[in-house]
């Protein structure tokens, strides 16, 4: 059990700019809000350089075939799920490849499990059950630095030398501890006193789009900011994929539907096969040569940096 005053926390700190917000106006509260939610970005741009070490251990791992595991409890946990879950379908990565270890299991999702994070022992068993190794890198998510839970999933990798991450919102996160990056974005008090969904939630959930987003584009899902590598699994995908087809090669809806067909609808084989003017097994080749970069590829065909 970890002994902590959390009333030291900057989480749990009064914020003197909310102190009446019970007797303001609808807009006036809502007005407030937005002001306080304005902090969270300014706080995450002071810690942008060790966010930019993460990703570099992050890309360095999936590389190589690792994966990117989050920890994390409450509403911590759910925003872990949350970025990993949607990274299958944004960047067609297997849903292996970035994953989320939450106190309680998946059921502590809709459900909340409150207690669950205070066991440290579970942390490290459930990164036992997904295999945890030293060739996938550890986030541990804790708003209040300080979840048991977090720190015993921490404490296990760090135990067999896998690469760590700690995310809190707190200064001198006793995650950070057991981690060898620590990112503590610091966005002041919550508007409620200790509500940790509000603003420390929503650093958690920026940051955590930082790092699975810039570890996807340094490993070739994008071409541009273009969203290549989608899974076009539903008609609302395929429309999109068309559309950004179009967007990189000027094509037609029409062309753009006729050469996705070829390619099996990927964006990004359709891409390179209308722009290097090739047929379809040859595109997937030369990705496959160059990291899966279209840029790459292009010049490897001889084609330039279209």
């Amino acid at each position: 059990m970890i002994n902590i005053n959390i009333s030291s926390l900057e989480t749990e700190q009064r914020n003197p700019r909310t102190l009446d917000i019970d007797k303001l106006d609808t807009l006036e509260m809502l007005q407030l809000i937005n002001q306080e939610d304005k902090q969270v970005a300014l706080a995450i741009e002071k810690v942008l350089p060790a966010v930019a070490a993460a990703v570099d251990i992050i890309y360095k791992k999936l590389a190589k075939g690792g994966r990117l595991i989050y920890c994390g409890a409450g509403t911590s946990g759910r925003l872990g799920v949350l970025d990993a879950v949607e990274c299958p379908p944004t960047f067609s990565v297997g849903y292996d490849v970035v994953m989320a270890s939450m106190a309680g299991g998946t059921s502590a999702f809709v459900k909340a499990k409150e207690g669950a994070e205070d066991d440290e022992d579970l942390g490290a068993d459930d990164l036992r059950a997904i295999h945890f190794s030293d060739e996938d890198v550890l986030v541990g998510i804790a708003a209040s630095g300080r979840t048991p839970y977090v720190i015993g999933a921490l404490k296990y990798a760090q135990g067999i030398d896998a690469p760590t991450i700690a995310l809190s919102c707190v200064n001198h996160a006793k995650i950070s501890e057991y981690a060898d990056v620590n990112i503590a974005p610091i966005p002041g008090p919550e508007v409620i006193t200790g509500s940790t969904r509000l603003k420390s939630g929503t650093a958690q959930k920026m940051v955590l789009n930082m790092l699975s987003t810039a570890a996807m584009i340094k490993l070739g899902k994008t071409y541009g900011n273009l969203m290549v590598d989608l899974k076009a699994t539903n008609q609302k995908l395929v429309e999109r994929a068309k559309n950004i087809v179009c967007e990189a090669t000027g094509v037609s809806k029409e062309k753009a539907a006729e050469v996705l067909e070829q390619c099996e609808f990927s964006a990004k084989n359709a891409i390179l096969t209308i722009l290097a003017d090739i047929d379809y097994q040859t595109a997937k080749a030369a990705l496959d040569m160059c990291e899966g970069k279209i840029y790459l590829a292009l010049k490897k065909l001889g084609k330039g940096a279209v």
